[in-house]
């Protein structure tokens, strides 16, 4: 047997490595344009800001590693030109030689990723300008900012890979302005988790813009100019693209391949394309995301070294192993914290009209009375009738990893909120609490779901009228430091003595700082007559930090 592998990476040298594993005998042929077959992509930041300083460390396999451990004869600087899938055969130029030859196959895997969006712009093609996808750009980045630790870096774009950027240009000393067109970083979180972290990267000196086009680039003697549709321009030594990436479906299009929905290959359960002896992984392909039904891809490298194995188990052994799909579970360090995201957004859901409630929780990483025990706040979204996880987001500053690894697990296997209050942890002080903070979001979803609580979102404030009351649960002290204007401030350990001050026909809208005073209030009232009550989820904590936001755009 012949296998070829087009494109390498995480996705096709993932599924050449396992093709022999399972096949000693056949032979096998990586083909990749670049000069590199496998890195560490997700590294390529942490490089050009030094926190990563080897070089070499980023590179997991050289077509010299290829070949003596797996016989896998990996060509670099060796573009696919096209496919023949009657033929089975492609036609590939050497980049280098210009040396045009073809190879047959017998079974062919797609791994040609995507391609960062250049905007067509005025100016984009400027020197000084650069988009992050491979290590080649890495090299010319960091080679570009050697000189310029002082100066100006402008990202376009508050994604994942924009953001990394700009925390390790920062820690270089250059000073960071980031431009995002939508009213928030990080599209795939909803808005108050986005909130919280748009509050950190601006305590930390970055001009964060949102709200804010990029109309053109000019090039002025030693520096550029981003010029901005609402705003005045940014000045700057160098500019990242950080727009967004699209699939590369040159090769499969032209070929007859199928395309879905997303623009990209489509795929079925054995990551077979419409052509039954063509394959294809990583970020090019798109399948059915079995939350909202609805047909996307995913760019994220775990997915894609798993498709690569699944990939290579149904080439060689029949169509067995199945893949079930991505939840797009992701994480992303911004500066101090960390923010997690695993399912689907509840704004995502809401645009896909399926029902459900979101909850917000804060609890410690670990236990209080321990040293150095940090708040982290978990968002959930559920459906309401079966209490079925669809979606999670966590922002903290330690332990995000492991909660958002356990609501991906749960998420993935289509589990409830009823699990989580039952999930058994590690616990010990330095660690966890006796009640986890996933186990907190499954006791708080359910209360939720059986009726003994009600809660109201962040943004409910501006909706309360004169006919309302706000009450505000905390102490007299933390009132005073900070309030929700309008509210009247009954502490919770004083508020059964004056509950002739509430009137039982008005709605009640009850907060404390996070959340859980509130609940205690609300569980108070109720039981003592009180019928249209809702505390405000996240509490003061998270509308603070949302309200500031909203005041900016």
């Amino acid at each position: 047997m012949k296998y070829i592998i087009v494109g390498g990476v995480a996705g096709g040298a993932s599924a050449a490595a396992r093709l022999r594993r399972l096949d000693e005998h056949a032979e096998i042929i990586l083909f990749e344009k670049g000069s590199h077959i496998s890195y560490a992509n997700c590294g390529l930041p942490y490089y050009i800001g030094d926190v990563i300083t080897d070089r070499e460390q980023l590179f997991v396999q050289t077509p010299a590693s290829f070949k003596q451990r797996f016989n896998i004869d990996a060509r670099v600087h060796s573009e696919v030109l096209s496919i023949h899938p009657d033929t089975k055969f492609v036609k590939i130029k050497n980049v280098v030689t210009n040396e045009l030859y073809e190879e047959t196959y017998d079974k062919l895997v797609l791994s040609p990723g995507a391609e960062p969006f250049r905007p067509p712009l005025e100016g984009v093609t400027s020197e000084g300008i650069f988009t992050l996808r491979n290590v080649t750009d890495t090299d010319k980045i960091k080679s570009f900012v050697k000189d310029k630790t002082n100066g100006r870096a402008v990202i376009i774009g508050a994604g994942f890979i924009g953001l990394e950027m700009a925390e390790n240009l920062h820690q270089l000393g250059m000073h960071v302005s980031i431009v995002e067109m939508g009213n928030q970083i990080l599209a795939p979180v909803d808005f108050p988790i986005a909130a919280i972290a748009q509050q950190h990267i601006r305590s930390k000196g970055v001009d964060l813009k949102l709200n804010t086009t990029v109309v053109g680039f000019e090039k002025e003697s030693n520096h550029l100019k981003v010029l901005l549709k609402e705003a005045a321009p940014l000045e700057a030594d160098i500019i990242i693209l950080s727009i967004g990436v699209k699939a590369d479906t040159r090769l499969a299009s032209a070929a007859g391949l199928e395309l879905g929905d997303a623009k990209a290959i489509l795929v079925n359960e054995y990551l077979q394309t419409s052509n039954k002896d063509i394959y294809a992984v990583g970020d090019a392909i798109e399948f059915k995301n079995h939350i909202t039904g609805n047909s996307m891809s995913t760019y994220l490298a775990g997915p894609a070294n798993k498709q690569g194995r699944i990939c290579a188990n149904n080439i060689v052994l029949g169509n067995t192993s199945k893949y079930h799909g991505s939840i797009n579970t992701a994480i992303v360090k911004i500066f101090d914290l960390t923010v997690a995201t695993s399912g689907v957004a509840s704004k995502h859901l809401t645009k896909a009209n399926i029902n459900h409630i979101t909850s917000t929780t804060h609890s410690g990483s670990h236990a209080s009375y321990y040293p150095d025990s940090e708040q982290m706040t978990i968002q959930v979204n559920f459906d309401p009738k079966n209490g079925k996880i669809l979606g999670a987001q966590i922002i903290g500053k330690e332990g995000v990893d492991k909660r958002i690894d356990t609501l991906s697990s749960i998420i993935q296997r289509g589990s409830d909120i009823y699990e989580l209050m039952e999930f058994e942890h590690a616990y010990a002080p330095p660690f966890s609490s006796a009640k986890d903070p996933v186990n907190m979001v499954g006791f708080v979803a359910e209360n939720i779901i059986e009726q003994r609580l009600k809660v109201a979102p962040w943004n409910i404030v501006s909706q309360i009228s004169e006919q309302d009351i706000l009450v505000d649960v905390r102490t007299l002290e933390e009132y005073t430091t900070g309030h929700i204007p309008g509210a009247i401030n009954i502490p919770i350990d004083e508020l059964r003595n004056q509950l002739s001050e509430i009137a039982k026909n008005k709605t009640i809208y009850i907060y404390c700082q996070i959340g859980l005073r509130g609940y205690l209030a609300q569980r108070i009232l109720v039981q003592n007559g009180y019928d249209k009550v809702y505390n405000l989820s996240g509490g003061y904590k998270l509308w603070e930090a949302c309200n500031a936001e909203s005041a900016i755009l």
